[in-house]
């Protein structure tokens, strides 16, 4: 029994690669649907991602980390999925979306275990995780966002997706700075802070006659800043040339939503 057990256990890599397969031909299995039955589709991928991530990580998940680690998986797979709606029912346009999904979810995977294994210990890929976790975080918000504005919807309903979309998002990605048992009272409040800013920005935005993808673009951008600040200032490097270098972001990328506004001209 010992060697036939031996035998069907998989490295953690393999697992990985398993579970990244297994999502990305679910994806693109939905994209055969014709139905109109995308919320089931969208639910049913969001759970499955977050199902899988749990078996592969659940060695090392403690506490918040059942939250907080497996947040970013199933955010990411409902993002791509809605960002699939968008594009042209052509799989030429589609096929390199795939590609990035598979891509990204194994980065995911593996980012993920190195924040449950640094809990533990320290090791020297944490930082590098941190980058990857980080820029993911950025492109799960883009595509969320961009589908948020995409779809005209009231003022209101915007502000309540936005809430949805930024605290869950914000949390795992202050927690990840920290890497405790519970979440700390400031990454709680900061997470809070930024979320009520960005719900009150898109709010401000859904009058604001402006193209859907600067939209986007601009508040994934706040998220980049603001996130990223919290984030040194937990780790305490937070430096004036850090806090600079955020805001020169901000401020190019505000000058493009200036620049694009279609001023006089109502939506």
């Amino acid at each position: 029994l010992l060697r036939i057990r031996s035998r069907f256990q998989f490295s953690k890599r393999r697992q990985f690669v398993g579970t990244t397969l297994i999502l990305t031909v679910v994806l693109m299995a939905t994209q055969l649907d014709s139905s109109g039955i995308h919320p089931i589709l969208l639910l049913g991928l969001v759970t499955l991602s977050y199902v899988m991530s749990f078996l592969v990580l659940r060695e090392n998940l403690s506490g918040w980390a059942y939250v907080t680690t497996l947040t970013l998986p199933a955010y990411y797979s409902g993002a791509v999925y809605l960002f699939y709606l968008l594009l042209p029912t052509r799989w030429l346009t589609r096929l390199p979306i795939a590609m990035l999904y598979s891509v990204g979810i194994y980065a995911i995977l593996l980012t993920e275990n190195i924040y449950n294994v640094a809990a533990e210990r320290n090791i020297q890929l944490l930082r590098a995780a941190h980058s990857v976790g980080f820029l993911l975080t950025l492109l799960t918000t883009f595509f969320l966002f961009d589908t948020v504005v995409s779809l005209h919807l009231p003022f209101y309903l915007n502000m309540l997706l936005t809430l949805v979309i930024v605290f869950p998002l914000e949390l795992q990605a202050l927690w990840s700075m920290e890497l405790t048992p519970g979440i700390s009272r400031t990454s709680l409040i900061a997470a809070a802070c930024i979320t009520l800013l960005m719900v009150e920005l898109i709010g401000v935005f859904a009058f604001w006659p402006i193209k859907t993808t600067i939209q986007a673009l601009f508040m994934t951008t706040v998220f980049y800043t603001l996130t990223g600040m919290t984030q040194q200032f937990l780790v305490e490097r937070l430096f004036a040339k850090t806090a600079r270098e955020f805001l020169t972001v901000l401020g190019l990328v505000f000058i493009l939503v200036i620049i694009s506004t279609n001023w006089g001209v109502g939506q």
